[in-house]
């Protein structure tokens, strides 16, 4: 498992990280993303574009203010 904590990336640079780090996931693992919001629309941006992303394994948890927890698995090959 992966973790990247996007919190400290200029908002413009988090998506373009968050698809690097996924795409070097070897298939059936999960990239978690540790953020300051809710990743919907990251959530929405890789159901539609990303053919690699279970959508169904995705998980997020509102750890506290300004911290959610999201996991990105990628599909077993």
């Amino acid at each position: 498992m992966t973790t990247l904590d996007v919190r400290t990336i200029p908002p413009v640079n988090r998506h373009p990280t968050i698809h690097d780090a996924f795409e070097e996931l070897e298939a059936g693992e999960t990239l978690t993303i540790v953020n300051d919001h809710e990743p919907k629309p990251l959530f929405y941006e890789f159901q539609a574009e990303v053919e690699t992303f279970d959508a169904d394994g995705y998980e997020v948890e509102h750890v506290e203010d300004g911290k959610f927890v999201a996991e990105f698995p990628k599909r077993q090959a």
